[in-house]
């Protein structure tokens, strides 16, 4: 069996930027077993996977690891993928996930993400055990999907320097750290070893709650933010009550066949 795949670069305008992401459009699933062996083969933060049955999309994603509930990248991928490699109609794309519908649109020369607002409370007692595994001073703990680390300054998101062992044992898929930026509204990283991402390069879904989190601390609807990783991606993001859109480029910078033998 043969398998067509491509390799986009989200949130970047150039290659070797941003995050990238794996993309299958498949005639059916495969079993779920040999689709995580496909990621770990990959290796990359998500390996996305497109199915269309009763005339919409279908989409899961795979870390190296593990199958989780959303990825903003690898949507945005997949988007780019469909509408330019396969030539998909329209102005929107509907994908049904673990997570419910996530629309992604034409914006422009961009592409934007219309995905859910999360939740996220705080919780005082994380802050020294928080400290700790990230090497630097937070300022204040939230818990949710993710667990976000609040630091003072840009500099020290940048020169976070965390103990991933430690980061493993706390609660969430991940910790994020993040800080008002200079040029940016704000600026993030984001750290998920328990699901085999050491540091995700740019993750969309972790803006679920971010976008929340400064839009209140902010007073803005809308914000550009910059996910500070050695890649490094833009993100044009707005709150929209329960929704969050987040907006970004993508580039196609690989596409091959995956040949499947005895597996």
């Amino acid at each position: 069996m043969q398998l067509e795949y491509h390799q986009v670069d989200a949130f970047s305008n150039r290659p070797f930027c941003g995050n990238p992401a794996i993309v299958y459009r498949l005639d059916h699933w495969l079993d779920d077993a040999l689709m995580q062996r496909i990621a770990a083969e990959h290796n990359l933060a998500e390996t996305a996977f497109l199915v269309k049955q009763s005339e919409h999309w279908h989409i899961r994603w795979f870390t190296p690891a593990t199958e989780v509930p959303l990825c903003g990248h690898a949507t945005l991928a997949s988007a780019y993928v469909l509408f330019n490699i396969y030539a998909e109609p329209g102005e929107v794309i509907e994908f049904h996930s673990l997570s419910g519908p996530l629309r992604v649109r034409r914006a422009g020369q961009r592409l934007e993400l219309d995905f859910p607002a999360q939740n996220i409370e705080p919780d005082h007692r994380l802050l020294d055990a928080v400290s700790a595994a990230l090497g630097v001073a937070v300022e204040a703990a939230f818990v949710g999907p993710e667990l976000l680390a609040v630091v003072a300054d840009e500099a020290t998101v940048r020169n976070c320097q965390p103990d991933l062992a430690e980061v493993a044992k706390l609660p969430g898929m991940g910790v994020i750290i993040t800080a008002p930026g200079q040029q940016y509204d704000f600026v993030s990283r984001y750290f998920a070893p328990s699901i085999g991402i050491a540091e995700d390069p740019v993750t969309g879904a972790i803006h679920c709650s971010l976008i929340p989190y400064w839009s209140q601390r902010l007073a803005k609807l809308e914000m550009r933010a910059y996910q500070a990783s050695a890649r490094g991606g833009e993100l044009h993001c707005r709150l929209a009550g329960e929704r969050v859109k987040i907006a970004g480029d993508a580039v196609l910078v690989a596409k091959a066949t995956l040949l499947l033998g005895d597996v």
